[in-house]
């Protein structure tokens, strides 16, 4: 299992949850992106940022089982 976290606008389109668990092992970014987009109507998945293991990550990097994902959109201010 893998815990994901969310940040900003994405946490409220999952609900308000800080993480989800999910079985991510053996997918890339990018799958993990869509099936999450398709499944809770998550809004840009293309612009966000991700991290795993607290280290970005590139959409076609492949997730081990127990790995930490983390999706960040961007941000903007002054």
């Amino acid at each position: 299992m893998n815990k994901v976290l969310f940040f900003a606008h994405l946490r409220d389109a999952v609900g308000g949850a800080e993480f989800l668990s999910v079985d991510a092992g053996g997918k890339t970014v990018a799958e993990l992106k869509a099936e999450l987009a398709a499944k809770y109507d998550l809004p840009k998945m293309d612009t966000v940022m991700t991290a795993i293991n607290e280290e970005f990550a590139a959409n076609d990097e492949v997730i081990q089982a127990g790995d930490e994902i983390a999706f960040i959109p961007p941000v903007s201010g002054g």
